[in-house]
């Protein structure tokens, strides 16, 4: 029996697994840069990418699935009604996600599915970053299809799924993984905004996930209705992909959106999209990298994905593009874990003061894999700085506020070490992360000045 339960507001948001109160609306803050709740809370977006959630799991393999990642410190889920594999396939329950395919018959018992889910998300304080299709269902280019969007039933569904979701807590996100490469395309988008719109008064944030390598500035670079930019650095042929580069793109647009990697490299995905026997995996360093690559260059947040989990492989299903960890299994892989730590480590500062800055940093600043990235507020405190694979940082700290402490934090266990005041240093200065072997690909650290020593 699937639990029918009535939509309802959201609760405050905290890493506990507890029933909570209502969960606050989000907007975007005045500078344009970040997410914040309405009453002016900053809101740092951990995601997880769940597409398949909705339809491949019942509603008891749901609430592990949300349990485990609340408990990790995931504040938000992305998941899609209408999924990509397959339209006609039914969910768990036996129940098609449509009626003959028509989006003018969503089926109510599929829907019930999807208010129990993101309930219970909301229970464990997590937001839902709602893709009300997948994009191959107004762009088959490829995938399964079939393609059954037309501007007026794109408007009239995105009415009817606004209206069904108003009072939850909620992110919109269109596109979904397909280019938009016409002028029947964006009429599509275009309408199924403005019918979200309709439905839920405007009151939720809406963003758009764009294909592989792309970036929604790229479709859409001034458009009314979308509230931050997502691009999908995706996953590539190759490790070590230059992520911030669009982070930093979308920065210099004006105007000014919020930004955020809505697909990077998934772990335990291929590298190559269609690998052959020897082929090497995103591992848990390339989820690191990429989060603090994102978040020093701007972003307002970060999205994970596990290769095997927005899919939730079990063993039993074929698996898409060589999946091959059980979903319940890769919950625990490691960068997945480390997630969390990147979010605390943000949240226990004034993260959303912080600028990217690169003429802080001086001599070897690294290539390729091991660039390191600097980001600070404006008088230097705080100041952080990634070093990928644990190359010395050396700072002009003729740029920043005096009386300072360094303090080196290992992304890899969450640990802090401990602060050292910074009192006979010259204007140039490097520290040199505590790395026993010295420098390797994987001994990645960050280093965080401050004007105050940390709390233990």
């Amino acid at each position: 029996m699937i639990p029918r339960l009535s939509l309802v507001l959201s609760g405050a948001l905290c890493f506990a697994t507890s029933v909570h109160a209502d969960l606050p609306t989000l907007r975007v803050t005045a500078d344009g840069r970040h997410l914040e709740t309405v009453d002016g809370q900053p809101f740092f977006l951990l995601g997880d990418t769940a597409g398949e959630l909705f339809h491949r799991l019942t509603f008891e393999e749901a609430e592990t699935y949300l349990a485990t990642r609340a408990a990790q410190g995931y504040n938000t889920l992305f998941a899609v009604a209408l999924a990509e594999h397959h339209l006609g396939i039914p969910d768990a329950y036996g129940n098609p996600m449509l009626h003959d395919n028509d989006p003018a018959r969503p089926n109510e018992a599929y829907f019930a599915h999807v208010d129990a889910v993101i309930r219970k998300a909301e229970e464990l304080g997590l937001y839902t970053a709602l893709l009300p299709t997948w994009g191959d269902k107004w762009n088959q280019k490829w995938g399964s299809g079939p393609e059954i969007f037309t501007p007026e039933n794109a408007r009239a569904f995105g009415a009817w799924i606004g209206q069904r979701y108003k009072e939850s807590a909620i992110l919109w996100i269109l596109g979904g993984d397909r280019p938009v490469e016409n002028d029947s395309h964006r009429a599509i988008l275009r309408a199924m905004a403005t019918g979200i719109k309709e439905g839920d008064g405007g009151r939720h944030l809406l963003g758009f996930h764009p294909s592989d390598e792309r970036n929604s500035s790229d479709d859409w670079p001034d458009e009314a209705w979308l509230d931050f930019h997502m691009f999908q650095s995706g996953h590539g042929k190759a490790k070590d992909k230059a992520t911030y580069e669009m982070n930093l793109r979308n920065r210099a647009l004006q105007p000014v959106k919020p930004t955020l990697d809505g697909e990077p490299r998934y772990e335990d995905h291929p590298v190559r999209r269609i690998p052959d026997e020897g082929s090497v995996w995103y591992d848990a360093f390339d989820v690191r990298q990429a989060a603090w690559w994102d978040l020093l260059s701007g972003s307002c947040g970060h999205v994970y994905g596990d290769h095997n989990i927005w899919q939730f492989y079990d063993g039993k299903r074929a698996p898409i593009t060589l999946a091959r960890t059980p979903w319940r299994e890769a919950l625990k892989h490691e960068g997945s874990v480390q997630m969390g730590h990147l979010r605390r480590f943000f949240e226990a500062l004034p993260w959303q003061t912080l600028q990217p800055d690169d003429s802080v940093l001086q001599g070897d600043k690294g290539s390729k894999g091991s660039r390191i990235l600097a980001t600070r507020s404006g008088d230097g405190s705080p100041l952080v700085a990634y070093t990928p694979h644990g190359l010395p940082i050396t700072l002009d700290l003729s740029k920043l506020a005096q009386g300072l402490s360094a303090t080196w934090f290992n992304p890899r266990s969450g640990e802090n070490g401990p602060a050292t005041a910074l009192t006979t240093v010259s204007a140039r200065h490097t520290f040199t992360p505590p790395t026993p072997d010295g420098p390797a690909r994987g001994e990645d650290w960050v280093l965080l000045l401050r004007a105050e020593a940390p709390t233990e």
